[in-house]
């Protein structure tokens, strides 16, 4: 927009105050496409930058012209007597004036494309930006209550929650020690492959790991893996994403999602390969916990060949180990689903 069709680079010589009580220096000013520059003459090192647009004069028609980079500030100033540079400056104020009082059909089709970018951004932006503030303004209480839909829908293909009370009670006991005094397990009859968790610290069990083990260290090695492969308000999100927006926003002000909100998200999860964490996080998790890394290994790789540095990184290599349940515990638990 410097309305210099004609030229390349025009350049002057000017006397340049950096602030006002600075001495005046001797500088080469120089026209450009969209700025004015202000260079040593010694070196040709650039001194100072101005934007064409925003550059005003001081002093209107009196010479030598007197100019500043801001109209606001007047601090820095450069002073010229060159007519064709005055001129080729003069020439750009006059254009820019024009371009003011007169947008034009360029400016309003900007504005048009730039409204309806806007319009786009916020059309995919902000579903997912609500849905994601509803994930994580659930309180516990509605988490949970996700994560049984989830379960419920779950149950269509596992079977349903096995639900003796002598095995749920052993469940109950250790629970809090692997997972905190918030969370629930649930065993299905259906394989599961291990554990997965759901919303509000609901972590599910396949009956198969419990029927195949030698003892309780493998599932609960697979239900400290749940929780460390995912973050509960990161599966609350995605149980919410296939929820949709106006589930998720019935969430936040009716406290409820719809009844079938949940339909066919837990089958998908079981259709997926579950989620494992960083092996590197497995150790320190289970030494906390005073449990062996080799169980949960092998579980999933009997011979151990794939997962031998998580077997070599045992923190209970060589310590006396404690049983994690007793024999009766062990056996209740094996027969949770029976009856």
């Amino acid at each position: 927009m410097t309305a210099l069709t004609e030229f390349q680079r025009l350049e002057a010589q000017g006397s340049w105050r950096e602030t006002p009580d600075a001495r005046a220096r001797e500088v080469i000013v120089s026209v450009g496409e969209a700025t004015l520059t202000l260079m040593d003459p010694t070196s040709d090192r650039p001194l100072s930058h101005w934007s064409l647009p925003a550059v005003a004069r001081l002093n209107p028609g009196r010479l030598p012209a007197i100019y500043t980079p801001s109209a606001s500030a007047p601090d820095e100033t450069v002073e010229i007597d060159d007519p064709l540079m005055i001129e080729a400056i003069e020439r750009v104020q006059r254009a820019i004036a024009t371009h003011r009082k007169a947008p034009g059909r360029l400016r309003g089709v900007v504005t048009v494309l730039a409204a309806l970018a806007m319009l786009a951004a916020l059309v995919v932006w902000l579903p997912d930006a609500l849905i994601r503030h509803a994930a994580s303004i659930a309180p516990p209480a509605q988490a949970r209550a996700i994560g049984h839909a989830i379960l419920t829908d779950m149950e269509r293909s596992a079977g349903p929650v096995c639900r003796r009370n002598s095995g749920q009670q052993v469940l109950d006991w250790i629970t809090p020690r692997l997972l905190g005094d918030d969370a629930m397990v649930q065993v299905v009859p259906g394989p599961l492959n291990g554990a997965l968790r759901l919303p509000g610290g609901l972590f599910v069990l396949g009956h198969d790991l419990l029927a195949a083990s030698p003892g309780p260290e493998a599932g609960a090695g697979h239900l400290i893996a749940a929780s460390l492969a995912v973050e509960d308000r990161q599966v609350t999100l995605d149980a919410l994403r296939h929820a949709g927006l106006m589930a998720s926003l019935r969430l936040m002000t009716l406290g409820t999602l719809p009844r079938e909100a949940m339909a066919g998200f837990g089958e998908a999860m079981l259709a997926q390969p579950n989620p494992r964490p960083d092996l590197a996080l497995i150790p320190a998790a289970f030494a906390q916990r005073g449990l062996s890394t080799e169980p949960y290994a092998r579980s999933m790789d009997p011979t151990g060949a794939t997962l031998m540095p998580l077997i070599e990184a045992d923190p209970m290599r060589g310590a006396p180990m404690r049983d994690m349940l007793t024999d009766a515990q062990w056996l209740a638990l094996q027969q949770i689903c029976a009856g």
